[in-house]
């Protein structure tokens, strides 16, 4: 992305890696979001709800997330796509209201991320991405106070996914690897 990025271009970023397990297995890791906590350096802890007990299209949860900056906080998780050793794709809302209104209608989702699997050389190719906005986040607050330093807020927490995404994709790496 250029310098010249806004939040309401829907900024995005995304990392892969090749895992040596077939895609069942990996499938089977990313879909455990209590062990995906393990390898995230936001995302502390997740309760499912409605009687979830994983993965599934419409399945939802709630993350416990702690940032340097932003805190502590609570997420609601919502899969918006589901196919099985394919694609995983879910919303992330703003439950409690800390950057506004509390939101459950997906048009308000603070980010939307995704895990894509690809069947390559023996294992998988796993590819993880993330697009930031439309609806307000920690993002928006810290740009609201800072409008001039837009751009260069996007650029720090781009990089700040990207080194989470690396952090994730190492430990489903490790964990997929392992139990083969």
């Amino acid at each position: 992305m250029g310098d010249d990025v806004r939040y309401s271009d829907r900024p995005s970023t995304e990392r892969e890696v090749f895992v040596a397990a077939e895609p069942a297995r990996v499938w089977a890791v990313v879909c455990d979001v209590e062990e995906l906590a393990q390898g995230s350096p936001e995302l502390m802890r997740t309760e499912w709800l409605d009687g979830a007990t994983g993965a599934a299209l419409g399945a939802r949860y709630v993350g416990h997330n702690e940032h340097p900056v932003a805190g502590k906080g609570r997420t609601l998780a919502h899969i918006t796509e589901f196919e099985p050793e394919r694609l995983l794709t879910w919303a992330v809302l703003d439950v409690d209201g800390r950057f506004g209104e509390p939101a459950e209608a997906l048009e308000r989702r603070m980010a939307t991320w995704s895990f894509r699997l690809t069947p390559a050389d023996g294992g998988t190719l796993l590819h993880q991405s993330t697009v930031i906005g439309p609806g307000p986040s920690g993002l928006t607050a810290v740009i609201a106070r800072m409008p001039e330093k837009e751009e260069a807020v996007i650029a720090y927490r781009l990089r700040e996914l990207g080194e989470g995404m690396d952090a994730t994709l190492k430990a489903v790496k490790q964990a997929a690897e392992k139990a083969d």
